[in-house]
């Protein structure tokens, strides 16, 4: 009888955890072709499933051209720190701008700050494919600044960090974040061919490939 009720305890858990991370589609690692990812030297692909970023509160920045299996990845990885009892937050990155500008109007920004500070690991996905205006552009840096040495952040991202100056309007500004990603962060590269492109079915693909 107890094990039956830990067991539903913690299911409940999972459900609930599941359901705050709010991923767009489930991912899994199963399967999934390291091939054309370019991980750092000494980094293997076992580490990041071995969720060891999230346990220093590390990031992790996924960067390549569209297609190329990020957000998958970073997804992966979210679901499978939510089965272990991670706190997750997936957050398209300009929809969590807008999100922020609004609570700040409405006067809900501290509520919506404090549900992302209790996240163990925050998922950040297309960060970088809609500029900013100087005013989102600080309000994610509270987030970013916020979290530095506290939780970890993936993101997702089709532009080189050279050039975050023109997503965040602010160069200062965005030296100040690739400061803090770069100390406790990771780059990993994806590159190769679009994967939806290969296994698309307009160019004759079938469902199950």
């Amino acid at each position: 009888m107890l094990a039956t009720e830990l067991a539903n305890r913690e299911a409940s858990k999972r459900a609930r955890l599941m359901r705050q991370a709010r991923f767009p589609v489930p991912k899994s690692l199963d399967g999934y072709d390291f091939a054309n990812v370019r991980l750092p030297d000494g980094y293997t692909k076992e580490q990041p499933a071995g969720l060891d970023f999230a346990a220093k509160a590390q990031d992790l920045v996924f960067y390549g051209k569209t297609g190329r299996g990020k957000t998958h990845l970073a997804t992966a990885l979210g679901m499978l720190a939510v089965e272990r009892g991670r706190s997750v937050r997936f957050r398209q990155t300009a929809e969590l701008v807008l999100q922020l500008g609004k609570a700040k109007r409405d006067g809900a920004l501290d509520s919506l700050l404090k549900d992302l500070a209790r996240a163990d690991l925050i998922i950040l996905d297309e960060f970088g494919y809609v500029p900013f205006d100087i005013d989102g552009a600080r309000l994610l840096y509270q987030i970013i600044a916020g979290s530095y040495e506290r939780r970890s952040i993936i993101f997702t991202t089709n532009i080189e960090s050279g050039k975050w100056g023109t997503i965040f309007a602010d160069d200062k500004l965005a030296a100040a974040i690739i400061d803090r990603i770069v100390h406790h962060g990771r780059l990993i590269e994806f590159t190769g061919p679009s994967r939806r492109v290969s296994q698309a079915l307009m160019f004759g693909k079938t469902d199950n490939q």
